[in-house]
């Protein structure tokens, strides 16, 4: 597979990289090995110098690195400089919390003294995506490192000038030499790296093939992964709600990435009573949307990332529709250069229609109605994944039903669904399992020694 950068807004190829040999993969655990064994007896004060010089870079190179990415997946210029800083954010988190997160754990026994000791595991494949081409890999790599151990990153091979600006920031950062590095690979040399005793375990955020494949492989090598896959999240309002916020953060939490995102709000599960209301409102806000140049301060949605993207939901609209289901507004490919998609609404969706249970990875809102707080979990719930959710309701017996019953990895009361390094991230059900950021983020990948002392 070409490890190429191609600018989703015309379809340019604007650079292809010779990938690494296998040589050159062993070459780089090898050194991964090594600066684990250095890593790993530094001390934490340290690494957080370090990690802060990271932040300090970050911040100092967010417009340069923003425009990395822009070039590379189509997301708009001014939303991939707030990745980039807020990346800085969660690099200086781990910086400030490694800390308290790793400290030994008192555990009062029969011993003179016992507790639980977090220790680093080694060297870790993360397997990263293109949609957040900083944040995804950053809020893999901050704690790994802050841990003591060392990444390895196999990045999306449409954003490799991403993945190699990323590895520099750590060796400028004045990490150990390997401490973080990128593989140039396509997908199918995966295997080989995983089933290599040197690598310690794996991370994915991607699609539910993908970390079904890597599950499987680490299974039989008995090496543990975290796995951050699809979702298709519900945004539920009932009633009670500001109806004009959820308009307004529906249309952002649909929208973010231009549509390309996990925790996107991807079906709106709204009340009876204010159905049509809420329709008409999110049907405005949604074609007063700016599609196009991602590099013009005044666009909204930039393109999809690739051909393939687009032509696979377009594929799944004309589908839907010829279901029954009913198109509110756009939802269509653009006509002309690069991959353009314009945002658009679709309800009245049969629960045969297979859009009524797969992800739409686009700008594309999919509206259903319910009768009441229970009928609205219900529709949450029939889904195969549980990434997060959003309930948008005042009346504080719904939040609390919808924080209890939903079938996800969280629940956003009056808020859109969003990755915060003082949370822990992560699904349930075909989203994956184990958790990113906050202290479990950091232990993922630890050993969490029982120490005992008679």
């Amino acid at each position: 597979m070409a490890i190429q950068t191609r600018n989703p807004a015309t379809g340019e190829i604007l650079k292809t990289f010779e990938p690494h040999s296998d040589a050159e993969v062993d070459l780089r655990i090898a050194k991964s090995v090594v600066a684990h064994n250095e890593l790993r007896l530094w001390s934490l004060e340290k690494r957080a110098t370090h990690m802060r010089k990271v932040a300090q870079i970050l911040r100092d190179e967010a417009e340069v690195l923003g425009e990395v990415a822009t070039l590379e997946m189509g997301k708009t210029l001014t939303a991939a400089i707030a990745e980039v800083n807020k990346c800085a954010l969660g690099t200086e988190y781990y910086a400030d919390t490694a800390a308290e997160h790793l400290a030994d754990d008192i555990v009062k026994t029969d011993a003179q003294k016992s507790y639980r000791k977090y220790l680093p595991l080694g060297p870790v494949l993360a397997v990263m995506p293109w949609n957040y081409p900083i944040w995804q890999v950053m809020r893999f790599a901050a704690p790994a490192l802050m841990a003591g151990n060392t990444g390895l990153l196999k990045h999306a091979s449409n954003v490799p000038q991403c993945a190699l600006y990323i590895e520099d920031i750590f060796t400028r950062a004045g990490f150990p030499d390997g401490a973080f590095q990128t593989l140039l690979i396509g997908g199918a040399r995966v295997e080989r790296i995983l089933r290599d005793d040197r690598i310690m375990a794996a991370t994915l955020t991607g699609s539910e093939p993908a970390g079904a494949s890597v599950a499987a492989i680490c299974g039989s090598e008995i090496k543990p992964t975290v796995l951050e896959l699809g979702g298709s999240d519900a945004f539920m309002v009932m009633p009670s709600a500001d109806i004009d916020k959820a308009v307004s953060v529906g249309t952002k939490a649909r929208t973010q990435n231009n549509g390309q995102s996990c925790i996107a709000a991807k079906r709106f599960i709204v009340h009876a009573d204010i159905y049509d209301d809420f329709k008409a409102r999110l049907k405005s806000s949604f074609e007063a949307l700016v599609v196009g140049d991602p590099m013009d301060a005044t666009t909204d949605i930039g393109p999809l990332v690739n051909a393939q993207s687009r032509d696979e939901v377009v594929g799944k609209v004309e589908r839907a529709l010829k279901d029954g289901a009913i198109r509110v507004c756009g939802a269509d490919a653009m006509d002309g250069p690069g991959y353009f998609f314009t945002p658009g609404i679709i309800e009245n969706i049969p629960e045969t229609s297979s859009i009524y249970r797969e992800e739409i990875f686009a700008p594309v809102a999919l509206l259903f109605k319910a009768r009441d707080i229970d009928h609205a979990l219900e529709i949450a719930n029939d889904s195969p994944f549980g990434l997060g959710g959003a309930i948008f309701t005042h009346d504080k017996s719904e939040q609390d039903v919808a924080i209890r019953d939903l079938q996800a990895g969280a629940t956003f009361v009056n808020a859109m669904t969003s990755s915060n390094p003082h949370l822990p991230f992560g699904g349930i059900k075909r989203s994956g399992y184990g958790r990113e950021l906050a202290a479990e983020g950091i232990r993922a990948f630890c050993n969490v020694k029982t120490v005992y002392i008679a």
